[in-house]
């Protein structure tokens, strides 16, 4: 019979949870995963991984397009939608089957389904776990971190139907190639879907409620990525309301008002990607001192609920919604709980990333939240159009954007959009995190020809001693 008794027991497989886990072993804890689905959570299987792998196919749709700016030339181009899709699926079932080899090899046990807190035994957690209304196990636990994740938000009258209105899920196995199609959403989700579509051929419409697309970005990244996209032929309407939503045999019309005009869209397939929420469902939280805000867990910066014993990580316990961030929680989280000195979360310091083309990555504040907390700035810029390797690449199109205390020299907040700014973020991170001032920036070396060196001309710029440009 299963083992039933555990010092720690995490509720959801998913990047927060597996690695929660897997720290707890590594720490001498008995650990115990309850997954209802697939292990991976949403970001392996249904998210993060297989996106970048039809992200990577819509590039190379892109280049094979352009090879004449390489001196190369090629015939009938073409794909197939199937392959495309296939590749990407079983890209997170590779990952999948890896995070299940983990967990075995860490000696951790899983268990198949729903779990439920259940109550108090002594100084222990009851937690339920069922599959299809049928109990499976009884289970106990000093600590219980709550990792179920979030799921799309719905929006009135445009609730996906699998076939005309997809969410992510379908969006991400799409039976035909729409020759146009309508996101409704800027954010990183909706952005990458955009930019995955048009890149393969289809006309897209982005339509965002917000002034402008990408709004968590700082506004002038925010602005130069819009303008790349719009000459890439990407129709964009921001500051926009969404009317009447009407399905004909095989298409989908929608009234859209933006700029003072309203009009009628007439698309393939609509993606509704407006945000996300907290699977705060079934998990017995009644009559527990949890709160829940806007379908979102509330913890403190080590992970805890107002309930003792009780944690939570992830898209669960709120923005920023990124599979790192959930990592990162459930690191900390479990080093707290097993006594360890450890620093709290600092949120500011998760660096977000967008994997459209072109590529956008942050860290820290945007200038207007850096003004509105009262710093004195000095903001550097330099564009990929100076960089050599950029140029080289065939990528000029970009810029790196710094934010630093005049005062005292801290690295407040990094910006960036052009190809592969998401493996560059990382540098300005762990500058962050050292506390490092504009100094230390300075005085790095960084190599030539790298992208990378945009960073160093971008800090260079703050202080009046750009080099290239």
């Amino acid at each position: 019979m299963a083992d039933t008794e555990f010092d720690l027991i995490v509720v959801g497989g998913g990047p927060g949870g597996y690695v929660a886990a897997i720290r707890a072993a590594q720490l001498g804890m008995k650990a115990a995963v309850v997954e209802r689905e697939n292990l991976g959570g949403i970001c392996l299987n249904w998210g993060c991984i297989p996106t970048k792998a039809l992200l990577r196919s819509s590039e190379i749709n892109h280049l094979l397009h352009n090879l004449d700016a390489f001196g190369f030339a090629a015939d009938n181009i073409r794909f197939d939608l199937d392959r495309v899709v296939a590749r990407s699926r079983a890209v997170a079932k590779q990952l999948a089957s890896g995070v299940g080899h983990l967990l075995k090899k860490n000696k951790i046990a899983v268990f198949d389904g729903s779990a439920k807190l259940d109550g108090v035994q002594g100084d222990l957690r009851r937690v339920a776990v069922a599959k299809d209304d049928k109990p499976v196990a009884s289970l106990t636990a000093k600590h219980v971190i709550l990792a179920t994740g979030a799921r799309a938000r719905l929006l009135d009258g445009l609730e996906p139907d699998g076939r005309l209105i997809w969410a992510y899920r379908e969006a991400m196995v799409p039976d035909v190639m729409p020759a146009r199609l309508l996101v409704v959403g800027s954010g990183a989700i909706g952005i990458e879907f955009a930019s995955f579509y048009r890149n393969m051929g289809a006309e897209v419409t982005v339509v965002e409620v917000a002034p402008g697309i990408l709004p968590v970005e700082d506004a002038e990244i925010a602005a130069f990525a819009r303008r790349a996209f719009e000459r890439q032929g990407m129709r964009i309407l921001t500051g926009a309301r969404l009317g009447e939503v009407r399905k004909d045999a095989d298409s989908v019309t929608v009234t859209v008002e933006a700029d003072g005009k309203s009009e009628q869209i007439t698309v393939d397939r609509a993606i509704s990607a407006v945000g996300i929420v907290g699977n705060v469902e079934g998990l017995g939280l009644e009559g527990t001192k949890v709160e829940v805000e806007r379908t979102h867990v509330r913890i403190d910066p080590f992970c805890r609920t107002g309930e003792p014993g009780v944690y939570a990580i992830g898209d669960l316990a709120g923005a920023p919604w990124l599979a790192h961030k959930a990592s990162h929680e459930g690191v900390i989280c479990v080093e707290k709980i097993a006594g360890q000195d450890v620093h709290p979360i600092d949120w500011s310091n998760i660096p977000g990333c967008t994997y459209s083309r072109p590529q956008i990555a942050s860290v820290g504040l945007t200038e207007a939240r850096a003004r509105e907390a009262g710093h004195e700035l000095r903001i550097g810029r330099f564009p990929f159009a100076g960089n050599g390797k950029a140029i080289a690449m065939g990528e000029p199109e970009g810029m790196v954007k710094t934010v630093f205390d005049a005062g005292t020299g801290e690295l407040l907040g990094a910006h960036m959009v052009g190809a592969e700014v998401t493996e560059m973020i990382q540098g300005y991170v762990i500058a962050r995190t050292l506390e490092t001032t504009e100094q230390e920036l300075i005085n790095s070396v960084f190599p030539h020809p790298t992208v990378s060196e945009t960073m160093h001309e971008a800090v260079l710029d703050a202080y009046d001693r750009v080099i290239h440009y």
